[in-house]
């Protein structure tokens, strides 16, 4: 891995790789525009994408917005980059973490996700490496689980024009 991707707690980081049968300008705009991300995600962020930008994310009507919840790389067509969202009370509610649960998400800190985009023949090759984890912590295990099921849905809306039903937990 080079720089952008390493850190202190870089052999926690998750990375998942899918191919997908799109263009770069494409899943650029499946990755960044609002009515798009809210089809396969439920999660749509207000931002100009410049680096040092804040995110707001906006999932069912909650919004979550952090002076730390920024853009870190943006290479439209080839590399996104930002900081992991701000946990709240309101989210883990919403979403059903416990307060355990919580308590460890808020203790492990903040991450951080980065997309990289690649041209292959009539597909795209999209790595997602979401790193800066605790090596055993919650929130590897929790997007262990939901980057799969993610990007599994990103894919087929692009390739069919419908996303996948959300994935029972």
């Amino acid at each position: 891995m080079d720089s952008r991707h390493g850190g202190a707690r870089g052999s926690a980081a998750f990375v998942y790789t899918t191919y997908i049968r799109t263009t770069p300008e494409e899943l650029w705009k499946a990755l960044t525009e609002p009515g798009l991300t809210r089809r396969y995600w439920g999660v749509a962020f207000e931002t100009d994408w410049a680096v040092g930008s804040t995110m707001v994310w906006d999932e069912g009507g909650r919004t979550t917005a952090d002076p730390e919840q920024v853009v870190l790389i943006s290479e439209p067509g080839r590399m996104l980059s930002y900081t992991w969202h701000t946990f709240t009370p309101e989210w883990a509610r919403a979403v059903g973490i416990g307060e355990e649960t919580y308590a460890r998400l808020v203790d492990e800190g903040r991450s951080r996700v980065t997309y990289t985009i690649e041209p292959a023949g009539d597909m795209v090759k999209l790595t997602v490496v979401h790193d800066d984890l605790a090596p055993g912590g919650t929130i590897r295990e929790l997007v262990a689980e939901g980057w799969p099921a993610l990007i599994s849905s990103l894919k087929s809306l692009l390739e069919t024009g419908e996303e996948l039903p959300e994935v029972p937990r």
